[in-house]
């Protein structure tokens, strides 16, 4: 089943923030793996979030993280962060279940 892929007016800004060369490295790999199986987690690539309601979600490429939830047919990323700041804008932003 394909999957309809929303940005968050945060994830653009996190995207834009990138270089040009890890801007298309990271949209390559949200279609590779968001677009057909955004829940399928493995070890090092997709991973379900525990304790957070909001996102439920974290996938993995190189050096950069994407927050996303599943609703559906939709996936809505959230933001895209560099792992330094990915720790401190989760306990920040994210939503505790």
């Amino acid at each position: 089943m394909k999957h309809r892929i929303l940005l968050a007016q945060q994830a653009v800004r996190d995207l834009r923030k990138l270089r040009a060369h890890d801007q298309a490295v990271v949209k390559t790999a949200i279609e590779e793996h968001l677009r057909y199986q955004p829940k399928r987690t493995s070890k090092s690539r997709i991973k379900r979030l525990r304790g957070l309601a909001k996102p439920q979600y974290r996938l993995r490429i190189g050096d950069v993280r994407v927050f996303y939830d599943v609703a559906g047919e939709e996936v809505h990323i959230l933001a895209i962060i560099c792992k330094p700041d990915a720790e401190r804008r989760l306990a920040e932003e994210g939503e505790q279940s």
